[in-house]
């Protein structure tokens, strides 16, 4: 079976936040990622983190900007700026946590303008990277997220090549894979040769494993016989308790 990790935005939300970290450490989780933890000073994440022996794997990027603006621009033409200035705070605050992924947003935006601009961005953000971190790209349903502009697996493949970059790789959900493709399995096995990252949820609405359309069987042999070796981050909306719905784990 993967090593699994918690992704603490979606599990335990009923909890406070620092609490999340002593419920997912309990259940055994020994790994976890938090998808916007600007809100909360770095060192008391540090704090949660070390008293509960858990590695952050992943934030996502760019964060919310405290003045105004989208969360998520990555390929919005005319953000470039913006987009150095927030992606130098996002790589701070992975440092700081010890998170080796940082997941850039592309946000709202379509045509070839964006396109380029995300190739641009990421082609910066790349060379400027630390040592030790890498960026990935995840592909969003457009259902969860109407005008998302990387909505597909094909067109995230393309940026990556373009990109050229050592340090930056596919994000794959088994939530969105399904709903953009289809076939959850399917989308794993032709994607895996750059896939960095893996997170899952069912589909539909992103319930929990085993709920829905996905076939976590065949996608978790999947993932064992490839050559993936990270973390498979669990991403999905609990039904009640998150702790009494974990048996897919099982």
């Amino acid at each position: 079976m993967p090593r699994f990790a918690a992704n603490l935005t979606h599990l335990w939300a009923e909890l406070p936040y620092l609490d999340r970290f002593d419920a997912a450490a309990e259940a055994g989780f020994e790994a976890v990622e938090v998808l916007m933890p600007y809100d909360v000073p770095a060192p008391e994440t540090q704090w949660a983190l070390r008293r509960n022996g858990l590695t952050m794997i992943l934030l996502n990027a760019p964060g919310p900007n405290y003045a105004g603006g989208p969360r998520g621009f990555a390929a919005l033409p005319g953000g470039e700026a913006r987009f150095d200035y927030d992606m130098r705070r996002a790589v701070r605050y992975a440092q700081a946590l010890g998170a080796g992924m940082i997941h850039v947003l592309s946000g709202v935006a379509e045509g070839d303008a964006a396109k380029a601009t995300l190739i641009a961005n990421l082609k910066r953000a790349c060379q400027g990277l630390p040592d030790g971190l890498c960026l990935t790209l995840e592909p969003l349903n457009q259902t969860a997220q109407p005008g998302y502009f990387l909505s597909r697996y094909d067109l995230a493949a393309e940026i990556i090549a373009a990109v050229g970059a050592p340090n930056l790789g596919l994000q794959y959900d088994s939530y969105h894979a399904q709903e953009i493709t289809g076939d959850a399995v399917a989308a794993f096995n032709t994607y895996q040769p750059i896939i960095r990252h893996i997170q899952i949820g069912d589909a539909p609405g992103r319930a929990p494993p085993g709920t829905g359309d996905v076939d976590f069987v065949s996608l978790f042999a999947a993932i064992d016989a490839s050559d993936y070796s990270g973390w498979v981050s669990a991403e999905y909306t609990p039904q009640g308790r998150t702790e009494t719905g974990l048996d897919w784990m099982r």
